[in-house]
């Protein structure tokens, strides 16, 4: 694909600039904008003009005449406008639980965990369980995965249940193990895996075995969900995320949503992909949602699992992991039953989104497509999420039948190290590969998959152009021969995420008659170094023609 190109938004015609200039009820002026048009190339302007309906009227160039009556106008001072950063791959909802319940992403060793999880347990007396998230064995150097005796020396006297950061594995302590009546008996379901030494469960549960505890776990109160719904919005807003795809939208999430809007708090636009064809066909019925709350929620498509991830050796490969020989991960559907599924929902028009992380799953989600694009005709925009580890003769295959390979840029600095020790280096020609999937075809959306990582755009578009670390490892970049251009990676965190969710006729650009979301920056992010770009800080958040945060 050729690179985006920077160009200045000329001056329009007098008359017509009047004519839209007479509609327009605020004006963001003194900017340093950027939008991607509708050819991809990246064009500038220095004012917003938005109307009543918090929608954008037009840009305008520097030489452009400003009307002089409106409801507001507001100066800029000359900060870098954007549009609101879109995430396309997020779990609004874990995000929001995230925050109130444990977490041990920041944790660097098993003992640093350990006394993580006792102070949780001291400062929270009165919950049943011990529940978190976050922990990485691998950021811990534990050469292993933790096991129930490890949080029995945290914490004995309570039920407790750690999610990994990726959410494919979790380890329980004894008492939840008990519980949840977990013994040596015990059998894991299709698509699962217990860890097992001597005979006996260690507590560590792989994928739909996760299941066996978390039936065990006390459902959340409805007042609980509404505080993390309430929480996860917040907190994305902060890092300038105006409208994320939800992946894996429950019935209750749904529930929580729809109370949110109800009562006027749904800020953040969700584009929702359900959990599964059973909420899908609950909650949808015979095709996607209209949008509701102008424009703030839509349940557009079905996601659909086939298989785990890389760092619990979940996801399905081709070939033995080199760390793991004999193992080769988990395929969670089969050949059938994906395609089964899929016709399910693409027959009542509803989006298929198909997590694929192994080269073996992702050569399984292509087939899949290409034999439901024979049936399913017309603009369906197949989605593949997360695309991480694929056969180099399979990447042409992705700019077929207009799929969409919705990938996470921060995976690839996080996962680096592991992915070079799970798969070794003769098979990582197609891991993270952004520049060969666009050079194929296909359509880039960027997310960040929290609260597997941070939802901070920033640092999703630093690794996209440089594939380096926030240290700045490896120098120059791992394989940089995958870097996109400033450019290419804001339109995948924008107008392109927007295309992927249905979406580009209301959000992704600031172009005329989509919403004015839209950020103040602390910086311009196109004439940055990738170290300035993971470094941005949003000033201001606007969403709908109405400013909704301010850096303090």
């Amino acid at each position: 694909m050729i690179a985006r190109r920077v160009r200045l938004l000329g001056a329009g015609a007098a008359a017509a600039l009047f004519a839209t200039a007479a509609l327009a009820d605020g004006l963001v002026d003194n900017v340093n904008g950027y939008t991607v048009g509708k050819d991809g190339e990246v064009e500038r302007f220095t004012g917003l003009l938005i109307d009543g309906e918090g929608k954008v009227v037009r840009t305008l160039a520097g030489k452009d005449k400003r009307p002089e009556k409106l409801d507001f106008r507001l100066d800029g001072q000359g900060r870098t406008m954007i549009p609101g950063l879109i995430d396309g791959h997020g779990h609004v909802m874990g995000l929001g639980f995230n925050a109130l319940q444990l977490d041990l992403s920041d944790t660097r060793s098993l003992a640093e965990a350990q006394d993580k999880i006792r102070q949780w347990a001291r400062d929270n007396p009165n919950q049943r369980w011990v529940i978190g998230r976050g922990w990485n064995q691998e950021r811990w150097g534990l050469a292993r995965f933790p096991t129930a005796a490890d949080l029995d020396a945290a914490v004995a006297d309570r039920p407790v249940w750690l999610m990994r950061v990726d959410g494919h594995a979790g380890v329980a302590n004894s008492a939840a193990l008990a519980l949840a009546g977990i013994n040596a008996k015990a059998v894991a379901p299709a698509g699962g895996r217990i860890e097992m030494a001597g005979g006996k469960p260690t507590g560590l549960f792989v994928d739909a075995a996760m299941a066996l505890i978390d039936k065990a776990v006390p459902p959340p109160q409805a007042i609980e969900r509404d505080l993390a719904f309430a929480k996860a919005q917040d907190m994305l807003i902060a890092e300038g995320i105006t409208a994320v795809a939800d992946m894996g939208t429950t019935a209750d999430d749904w529930a929580v949503m729809r109370r949110a809007g109800d009562m006027g708090r749904l800020r953040v636009r969700v584009i929702s992909y359900a959990y599964g064809i059973a909420p899908l066909i609950s909650i949808a019925g015979t095709g996607p949602t209209p949008w509701l709350y102008n424009g703030r929620l839509r349940m557009v498509g079905v996601k659909l699992i086939d298989d785990g991830a890389l760092g619990s050796r979940g996801a399905w490969l081709k070939a033995d992991y080199a760390d793991a020989p004999g193992q080769r991960g988990l395929a969670l559907l089969d050949d059938a039953k994906l395609k089964n599924l899929g016709s399910r929902a693409a027959m009542d028009g509803f989006q298929v989104a198909i997590h694929a992380i192994g080269d073996a799953a992702n050569a399984q989600a292509l087939d899949a497509i290409g034999e439901l694009a024979g049936t399913y005709k017309g603009d369906r925009r197949w989605r593949i999420e997360h695309a991480q580890i694929v056969d180099p003769a399979d990447l042409p295959r992705f700019g077929q039948h207009g799929i969409i390979a919705s990938m996470q840029p921060v995976h690839q600095t996080s996962d680096r190290l592991m992915a070079e020790a799970r798969l070794g280096p003769a098979r990582l020609a197609g891991a993270y590969a952004w520049g060969s999937m666009l050079k194929a075809g296909a359509k880039l959306a960027f997310g960040s998959d929290f609260p597997v990582e941070s939802p901070d755009p920033f640092a999703g578009l630093a690794a996209a152009i440089s594939r380096e670390d926030p240290s700045g490892q490896p120098p120059g970049g791992w394989m940089p021969e995958q870097k996109l251009t400033t450019p290419q990676a804001l339109a995948a965190f924008t107008r392109d995420a927007a295309f992927a969710g249905f979406a580009e006729d209301r959000i992704g650009s600031l172009e005329s008659g989509r919403y004015a979301d839209f950020l103040l920056l602390d910086r311009d992010i196109m004439a940055a170094s990738p170290a300035e770009v993971r470094a941005t800080r949003v000033m201001e958040t606007w969403i709908g023609g109405k400013r909704v945060w301010v850096r303090k």
